[in-house]
């Protein structure tokens, strides 16, 4: 939902940072290298019952997850490799942070809301992959109630007022379910609407042409990298 109505606003606003941070020499693979990091640090503080630290932490895995895409643009290096290194990143920051919850409710409880944030995690993983094999067929399965900047936002929310932490993730694990039904059925659409239509080696000319320019556009602009999925 934030992705789409505000990501050209926040690129606009990243282009003279991402300008500065390159002219000293850092590339984008450092930037998400250090947003690893920072989540690595994030997920070990939230599981070792440090929510407020994990909760700062986690807003600073933010910030080189925002700028790793305006240094690229800025620098010119906009790739596939790179758009590639930057969605692995983020699964692999999306799997810490969670992981570090569950980590903290396996030794603060005694029943089996740890599988809470891992179910979350699942769910994130399904929806990032509905868009990455719609858009692989041409299609668009971008938007949803919770999208990976929302998780975000919650979790921190979740960690600064930890005596609702488990309402926090009930509430995220449905708005993610929710988000997994819209984009499969937004998909579902477009699919059967193509396949209403007698197909053709126009249609599939067409097709293709309009997921290159999807993926083109990805490459061109982004603040979570050329095309950060969520």
């Amino acid at each position: 939902m934030l992705d789409g109505n505000w990501r050209e606003v926040v690129d606009r606003g990243l282009v003279p940072i991402g300008r500065s941070l390159r002219r000293t020499g850092i590339s984008a693979d450092v930037v998400t290298l250090i947003g690893i990091v920072m989540a690595s640090a994030a997920a070990a503080a939230i599981g070792l019952g440090y929510l407020r630290l994990g909760f700062l932490l986690l807003v600073l895995t933010g910030i080189p997850d925002a700028l790793d895409g305006a240094v690229a643009k800025a620098s010119g290096t906009s790739s596939s490799r790179g758009a590639y290194f930057d969605s692995v990143a983020d699964r692999l920051t999306d799997a810490l942070l969670f992981g570090g919850v569950a980590w903290h409710l396996a030794t603060v409880r005694t029943d089996h809301m740890m599988m809470l944030p891992v179910a979350i995690m699942a769910t994130a993983m399904f929806i990032s992959y509905q868009r990455a094999k719609a858009e692989s067929l041409g299609y668009d399965a971008k938007g949803g109630l919770m999208e990976r900047a929302e998780r975000f936002i919650v979790l921190a929310f979740g960690l600064v007022f930890s005596e609702i932490l488990i309402a926090v993730l009930w509430v995220m694990l449905a708005l993610s379910v929710f988000t997994a039904g819209q984009r499969f059925v937004k998909v579902w659409r477009q699919a059967t609407s193509d396949r209403n239509v007698p197909v053709s080696p126009a249609v599939d000319r067409r097709r293709l042409a309009r997921s290159a320019r999807r993926s083109d556009r990805r490459q061109r602009h982004g603040s979570w990298r050329p095309s950060s999925r969520s």
